[in-house]
């Protein structure tokens, strides 16, 4: 059996309020093609299908549309969704009937049977190969809220535990259970799941921290060591869970940040041989739209423009020009800059996404006393304004900046 690891697709989101429906199409139409030249029978999304809990009818068409097109290019393929911290469990999961007459099953949160225990059947999902047989079983376990897990009873010297974590743990557990007690003994046990595991690599700017009681982390110790692969979803950098091979994050498939410039997003096939993995390999996912970083690292305003200048990029439609953060080293406040940036720019298929400027370090900073409450309390918005305005650019704030803000304060003080 083969199957085809994916996440995080973030359907609907903009860059920097740039639409990016065009970019999402190209990846969905290569995945369609990807999923019938590499004979793919699974395929697992392991959370966040959409950006954020209320997507847009166009970003629902873009998922439905791949979901046909794909049961048509490849009529015996299975899909399994999970919803991610981002989804909407009860939105993702409302054409449950539609989608499992046409082999996709949608588990977005964990249901309860009448008398109120955790229903695991629903978390267990058979995965047939091109026969109709079972060849292996899949723990769809989506994003887990506190009310999602079981409440262990702890020994006593246990107490200390994070019951969140405790209780995720146990959930696994008892979901693995229930599939080994399914299992003839030549069938794998695939677990999937969205959430955030030790040590790992988060990328900059583009993910959503997820801290939970006093838990930001899961260990992979909460996987049996019989489970034959982990799908993993929410961090965006596809990377190994504890170093471990069959314990993945595929990554996302398209950069969702500029931090994300030189990095090859990827989707995984795994190829299953029984009960084991018999091999993980990385598909690469062309890019639709580049991102640009002018310059690569930050520098003086007159370097950049000369590099904005003579930035030279074929033409191309607007939906398909690149994306260009600029990268600015600054002394001090440069309250033209956007403007000069846009006139060097002029006429270039390019986007302006972003104008990153960093303030030049001239030496070591002190940082703030700490202010009691009652110093913050008479404190005045003149007063935070001179502060962060120091704080940024280390200097006293200009008369003409001041007299600004104190302009801006008594106009929404009339509004009030």
């Amino acid at each position: 059996m083969r199957l085809l690891h994916t996440s995080d697709w973030h359907l609907g989101q903009t860059l920097h309020n740039f639409d990016r429906s065009h970019e999402h199409a190209c990846f969905l139409d290569w995945l369609v093609e990807t999923l019938a030249a590499e004979e793919i029978d699974v395929l697992l999304i392991a959370g966040d299908i959409f950006d954020n809990a209320n997507p847009s009818a166009a970003a629902h068409r873009q998922l439905y549309r791949f979901l046909q097109q794909a049961k048509a290019r490849v009529p015996h393929l299975q899909v399994v969704v999970i919803a991610g911290n981002h989804d909407s469990p009860g939105r993702l999961e409302a054409p449950t009937p539609l989608l499992e007459a046409h082999g996709t099953v949608v588990v977005g949160n964990v249901g309860r049977t009448p008398d109120g225990a955790i229903d695991l059947e629903r978390l267990l999902v058979p995965l047939r190969d091109r026969t109709g047989k079972v060849t292996a079983w899949c723990l769809a376990i989506p994003f887990l809220r506190p009310g999602d897990v079981p409440r262990a009873v702890l020994e006593a010297e246990e107490t200390a535990l994070d019951p969140y974590l405790h209780g995720t743990t146990l959930l696994y557990r008892q979901a693995f259970a229930l599939a080994q007690s399914r299992c003839t003994g030549a069938e794998a046990i695939v677990a999937m799941g969205h959430c955030h595991m030790v040590d790992g690599q988060s990328s900059q700017d583009s993910e959503r921290r997820i801290v939970i009681g006093g838990t930001e982390a899961l260990p992979a110790s909460m996987f049996d060591p019989q489970v034959a692969y982990v799908a993993l979803g929410h961090l965006h950098l596809a990377q190994k869970v504890g170093g471990h091979e069959h314990r993945r994050y595929c990554g996302s498939p398209l950069p969702l940040s500029f931090s994300e410039v030189g990095y090859q997003h990827q989707v995984l096939r795994i190829d299953l041989d029984g009960a084991r993995v018999q091999a993980v390999t990385p598909l690469f996912v062309p890019r639709a739209v580049q991102l640009l970083r002018v310059p690569p690292q930050p520098a003086p305003l007159g370097e950049v423009l000369a590099a904005l200048e003579a930035l030279d990029v074929p033409d191309a439609p607007l939906h398909a020009q690149p994306y260009l953060e600029v990268r600015v080293l600054l002394d001090g406040p440069e309250p033209g800059l956007r403007a000069q940036v846009e006139a060097v720019l002029a006429g270039k298929p390019v986007r302006l996404a972003k104008i990153e400027p960093t303030r030049r370090h001239t030496g070591a900073e002190q940082p703030d006393q700490a202010l009691t409450l009652d110093q913050l309390a008479q404190l005045q918005p003149d007063d935070i304004f001179r502060r962060l305005w120091a704080q940024r650019y280390g200097d006293e704030a200009p008369p003409e900046q001041l007299a600004a803000f104190a302009e801006l304060t008594h106009a929404l003080g009339d509004q009030a």
